[in-house]
């Protein structure tokens, strides 16, 4: 499958929202009406979110905030990939992508990932990230939250 990652526009909202609605994380934290489209405008104004294309479709997406891990490292905010295109490697891609860029300039990444979610910290962890700590009741009291970091390998 050839895929294509670009900065995020409007044109595509319709399928990042659908993508983040349709995962576990948009049903837990995103479950307001509104809020996933609020959180995907968010990064499109900040011009921080960036968007996986397949023969110019819409297949997932990742938000990022430059300083948003103790206002000095990229951290990885959001990441959604279509139902039906998960486990293709578009997530890796996505990710690569974002690590090839902020690596420029910085060392480390950071992401949270909640205890809910198993199956997305063993992928971050085979992808090179470890857990640095947990949160408990971060986001949703009772649902504690990994830290997890990754640095650049020198």
């Amino acid at each position: 499958m050839d895929i294509s990652i670009e900065k995020g526009s409007l044109e595509y909202i319709n399928d990042c929202e659908e993508a983040l609605l349709n995962s576990e994380l948009g049903r837990i934290y995103f479950s307001r009406e509104g809020s996933a489209r609020d959180a995907i405008l968010e990064g499109l104004e900040q011009g921080n979110l960036y968007i996986a294309l397949t023969n110019r479709d819409c297949v997932g997406f990742l938000y990022y905030i430059p300083k948003g891990a103790f206002h000095s490292f990229p951290y990885l905010h959001i990441i959604s990939i279509k139902e039906e295109y998960r486990g293709k490697g578009i997530g890796k891609k996505l990710i690569n992508f974002l690590e090839d860029m902020v690596f420029v300039k910085t060392n480390k990444i950071f992401l949270v990932v909640a205890d809910f979610n198993p199956d997305a910290k063993g992928f971050y962890e085979r992808i090179g990230y470890r857990q640095v700590g947990e949160i408990p009741s971060l986001y949703r009291k009772g649902i504690t939250e990994y830290l997890m970091m990754k640095e650049k390998e020198e």
